[in-house]
């Protein structure tokens, strides 16, 4: 009775896990705090749904996945901010559910299900936000996951979707596709050195061959029907050109405000600011969690040399290491700041509960400190998602919008200001950067992008926005005027060239006079602009 027991909780964790990790991210619905980088891919996909192709159409460096993810859960199920933001949820609970998994095979089940419980509530709660980033996450632990099945079974039908999720991956986020590419090449050649044994045979390299194969074979089929191979490439290329220049930070780079150090370091007694450095120091241990990895992946592939440990363990930790660093990698190539970090969190959460139950390491030092790690890691992880969940909670100002009601921590007047002075399908140019006003007001950019980033989007694409504006009489414009205070601490990469010459900015002073100031809930002042020749309303 006892084992029947444990048996029925070993394979009722997994539901558990997956149900009460739903239910905690749908917590998170409804808040808003008006990110302008979520609204580029709900305004992509809403491009989609209208019939247009990326690319062609409209401009975006993002491969295509993400849109016509959106589009077809906007299609099925209505175009709605909820939605988008229940498929959120949902991918963030199935992430948590594959850490528990992927945790369990060598921790206790209280480990596997901290390390859950973190990659909800420290993971994708922590910029619960309609982005490209998280559905990619997704897609490369299955293809982790899926490569561990695969060592452990030797079936050909898990090598297929390792190679089928490697490319979903990539048809997602490129530069994460190509880091678990790289990081699982990675861990196959170092777990051959490790054990000196082939675990990859001809069968075996045919069906990942297949698998990340079909895919690419659609997205290139659909695309060359659309006359817009050539485009979309080289808009995939675009960043490597563009995008890294005004992105680039230093490695963990926190995004702080001189404001935000003031208010976290310096203000209130002493014990609140302990309280607040406790509470965001999860910010400085995730960075360094795939550096752990990095470093796990010599260690065992040393041990496995020796062979001083079970094969299948040896396999499992070299092949999730060698995944990890090469995820690593991948946030090298974009952007090495602490949200780019927190996209991959609920990987990076793997190794933790290893090195906390030490049960694999021979280590009586890190065996005495086990204790006091767990409390630690603990007490700050649940400090910063107390303050995570009680930010979206306690936020009361609802708005109705065009696709449906959002809450907001601060009262917001630009959405029912634009509602009320535009209809439904109006173009207006938001600039430079917050196209989630254009999704939630049911608008649609002029141009063929809906966001401009000084330093990052070229000459051209302004022009581009000034050509859409004289072309298509465009009667209203949301101007942000102080965008430029937010670079130095969100892009300080950015060229002060760049902000001094502002061609866009230059034509809409001379052509729209300012009506109206609005003040945007994210602390952002918008200028409710018209054309010089009509009348404010």
């Amino acid at each position: 009775m006892v084992g029947s027991s444990s048996g029925f909780v070993e394979r009722f964790t997994p539901l558990l896990v997956f149900v009460f990790s739903l239910t905690y991210l749908c917590a998170f619905l409804r808040y808003s705090s008006l990110e302008p980088d979520e609204g580029i891919l709900l305004q992509g996909a809403q491009r989609v749904l209208d019939g247009q192709v990326p690319y062609r159409d409209f401009f975006s460096f993002y491969t295509p996945g993400s849109f016509y993810l959106v589009a077809g859960l906007f299609k099925i199920f209505g175009d709605s901010f909820m939605v988008a933001r229940l498929s959120l949820a949902l991918t963030g609970a199935v992430c948590s559910l594959l850490t528990y998994l992927l945790v369990r095979r060598v921790c206790s089940r209280r480990f596997a299900v901290f390390a859950a419980a973190l990659a909800s509530a420290a993971g994708v709660a922590y910029r619960f936000l309609v982005l490209h980033n998280w559905y990619s996450t997704l897609w490369a632990f299955l293809a982790l996951y899926s490569a561990v099945r695969l060592l452990e079974s030797r079936k050909p039908a898990w090598a297929f979707s390792t190679g089928s999720f490697c490319a979903l991956t990539a048809m997602f986020e490129q530069s994460k596709g190509a880091g678990i590419c790289l990081g699982l090449a990675l861990g196959f050649v170092a777990l051959r050195i490790a054990t000196k044994r082939h675990f990859l045979g001809r069968s075996e390299l045919t069906n990942l061959t297949l698998g990340f194969f079909w895919p690419l074979i659609l997205v290139f089929a659909y695309f060359a029907t659309q006359h817009s191979i050539g485009t979309m490439v080289a808009d995939w290329l675009w960043p490597m050109r563009h995008y890294t220049s005004a992105n680039h930070v230093a490695y963990g780079y926190q995004n702080w405000s001189d404001d935000a150090r003031e208010l976290i370091f310096h203000n209130g007694p002493v014990w609140t600011r302990v309280i607040k450095i406790l509470a965001v120091s999860p910010g400085f241990l995730v960075p360094a969690l795939p550096l752990v990895a990095a470093g796990l992946l010599v260690y065992w592939v040393t041990r496995g040399r020796r062979e001083s440990t079970p094969l299948d363990r040896c396999g499992y930790y070299v092949l999730t290491c060698g995944a990890l660093s090469g995820l690593l990698v991948s946030v090298l190539m974009v952007r090495a700041d602490i949200i780019h970090f927190m996209y991959l969190a609920p990987l990076w959460y793997v190794p933790l509960p290893w090195v906390l139950d030490a049960g694999d390491f021979r280590s009586a030092t890190l065996r005495a400190l086990r204790p006091y790690l767990v409390m630690l890691i603990g007490t700050t992880f649940g400090l910063m998602s107390l303050v995570i969940l009680t930010t979206a909670t306690g936020a009361h100002d609802r708005i109705a919008t065009r696709r449906g009601l959002i809450r907001t921590a601060e009262k917001d007047a630009v959405v029912g200001y634009t509602q009320n002075h535009t209809e439904p399908e109006d173009k207006i140019l938001v600039y430079p950067y917050l196209p989630l006003y254009y999704y939630l007001t049911g608008t649609r950019s002029p141009a063929p992008l809906d966001y401009f980033q000084p330093g990052m989007n070229t000459p051209q694409q302004a022009e581009e926005i000034i050509t859409s504006l004289q072309m298509q009489d465009v009667n209203v414009v949301l101007f942000e005027l102080s965008f430029a205070e937010k670079t130095g601490t969100s892009w300080p990469g950015t060229p002060l060239g760049s902000l001094a010459n502002d061609p866009v900015g230059g034509y809409l002073a001379r052509n729209y006079r300012v009506c109206k100031v609005l003040n945007s809930s994210a602390g952002s002042s918008f200028q409710f602009m018209v054309q010089r020749t009509r009348s404010c309303p």
